[in-house]
């Protein structure tokens, strides 16, 4: 994998983003999406709080709750075009309950998001699931984190 990227780094405003932005500069996030991809693109990165992340699940999931990272694929071939959009409380939340650095997370929720845009779906059977998760812990071990499951 790792074609070549052009990259958007957005951040809302919300309680304790300096810390989120501290781990997320843009290189960093620039080598995890890259190390994903394995065709040209086009990813915007957007890190928001918890009430932007709810609405945007509530109206495009129908799931009335913050989650970890949205994909919102819209092209893959010949270019994917992509926004990933990660809930920074639901991402720092779960780093501490997993016993995770919010970077290591980070790495993992930008690598998964990269993998649905480009059509990875761990939610269409166990074969899907256990393909992905596979990828995800080679992707990960290549950018010198530990399996994230």
């Amino acid at each position: 994998m790792n074609a070549a990227l052009e990259l958007s780094l957005q951040f809302a405003a919300f309680p304790g983003a300096a810390a989120h932005r501290a781990v997320l500069r843009p290189a960093r996030v620039r080598r995890w999406v890259a190390m994903a991809l394995d065709a040209p693109a086009e990813i915007a990165v957007r890190v928001v709080g918890a009430a932007e992340g709810q609405a945007l699940n509530r109206q495009f999931r129908g799931k009335d709750y913050a989650t970890n990272v949205l994909t919102f694929d819209y092209a893959r071939a010949p270019v994917v075009a992509a926004d990933l959009v990660l809930c920074a409380p639901v991402v720092e939340r779960e780093a501490n309950e997993q016993g995770k650095t919010l970077e290591a997370h980070y790495a993992h929720l930008l690598v998964h998001g990269t993998l649905h845009a480009q059509g990875y779906d761990h939610e269409t059977g166990e074969r899907d699931a256990l393909e992905m998760e596979a990828l995800e812990i080679l992707l990960l071990g290549a950018l010198g984190f530990s399996n994230p499951y």
